[in-house]
């Protein structure tokens, strides 16, 4: 089949030692791989940012370190002369060279993880709940999140498109909350891939909900596969506690008397699903209801102050950071109804009794 199709390289789905990889090619003519260095020759060619590159190099250097010692074997045996630009008398150092890229590699991306601690930390002290956008790759996540953000993040039919998180703010009713467009996931996502992915999904992992995305023109069996594949996902990556509202997108592909068909499919499978158009816009008001109900978990707190100069600076600040649902002047004094996550209306609280005033909160 080789040398009929004249082919360059052959692709196994299924895992592949190195001796295997060195037979095959040996017997074949043709470099062979496996899916998972297939996924990171797709991810190394759709990198767009430092973060990404750094997570990529780290999941090589993480596959060929599981593989170092027979790597090393065959060297020795000279089966593979010249094996990873190493000398004969260099390939000892292998395995401890790998480890020591390894070791570096998390080093730059502890600090990415640490700066966007910092930030997450400071979105959660203004008040702003967060939402990740997850799916399987190609469902269309990275349209919905223009659609919601009325943002231009690329968007394409190939695989593996968005690699690194873009997070942006934007308004539900009278709540500002910010969303997250991360890395798709695919089957059997390897391990290897979680962890190199790490700082990158843990935005999902720290998010208040999770909107799943799924493509819901697809083959019955396809939507019923990539769906679990995208919950077990979830749960594999520590996020299973975290409420889901499920997407499901590119409802103009279909036929109208298919979509209650669909719908039928994913009944008891799909969390709070909704059909969609992310292309469109079709149906986006009442998936935004559906996250709103969702995110009610956040108090709702009642303040009076005096009306001054510094008070009404306080009331200004607060319309950009929480959901204020009614303002009253009476006299000599500002009523405010808020809405927010606990951690903000507790620093509120503080405000307002600095400034004089009376706070209660209420359910």
């Amino acid at each position: 089949m080789v040398k009929k199709s004249g082919v360059k390289k052959t692709i196994f789905d299924n895992e592949l030692t190195p001796v295997q990889a060195h037979n095959l090619a040996k017997a074949t003519g043709a470099a062979a791989i496996d899916r998972f260095q297939l996924i990171l020759e797709i991810f190394a060619t759709r990198a767009s940012t430092y973060e990404a590159h750094l997570q990529i190099r780290l999941a090589e250097l993480r596959y060929e370190l599981s593989r170092a010692k027979e790597r090393v074997r065959l060297a020795r045996m000279e089966e593979q002369p010249g094996f990873m630009g190493l000398g004969k008398y260099e390939v000892d150092l292998y395995y401890e060279t790998v480890k020591r890229r390894i070791r570096s590699i998390q080093e730059k991306l502890k600090k990415k993880q640490e700066k966007r601690r910092l930030h997450r930390d400071r979105r959660t002290e203004l008040g702003f709940s967060s939402i990740s956008l997850a799916g399987y790759t190609n469902a269309g996540k990275s349209s919905l999140f223009n659609m919601l953000a009325e943002e231009m993040v690329p968007v394409n039919p190939s695989l593996f498109t968005t690699l690194s998180t873009t997070t942006r703010a934007m308004r539900l009713s009278k709540r500002k909350v910010l969303l997250t467009d991360t890395v798709g996931f695919i089957d059997r996502l390897p391990l290897m891939l979680i962890q190199a992915f790490r700082s990158t999904l843990e935005e999902t992992v720290f998010s208040d909900l999770i909107l799943l995305v799924v493509d819901i023109s697809e083959p019955n069996e396809d939507i019923k596969r990539k769906l679990s594949s995208c919950l077990e996902t979830i749960q594999r990556i520590g996020a299973a506690g975290i409420p889901v509202v499920t997407a499901l997108n590119k409802m103009d592909l279909l036929p109208e008397n298919g979509m209650d068909d669909k719908a039928e499919l994913l009944k008891g499978a799909a969390p709070s699903p909704v059909l969609i158009s992310a292309l469109n816009g079709t149906n986006i008001n009442r998936l935004k209801q559906e996250i709103i109900k969702h995110l009610e978990d956040y108090m709702q707190a009642t303040f009076s102050l005096p009306v001054t100069n510094e008070t009404m600076s306080f009331v200004s600040w607060l319309f950009g950071r929480a959901s204020v649902q009614d303002v009253e002047y009476e006299a000599d004094n500002v009523k405010v109804v808020i809405k927010a996550v606990p951690l903000f209306a507790d620093k509120v609280r503080g405000r307002v009794e600095q400034l004089g005033g009376t706070f209660n909160t209420y359910s």
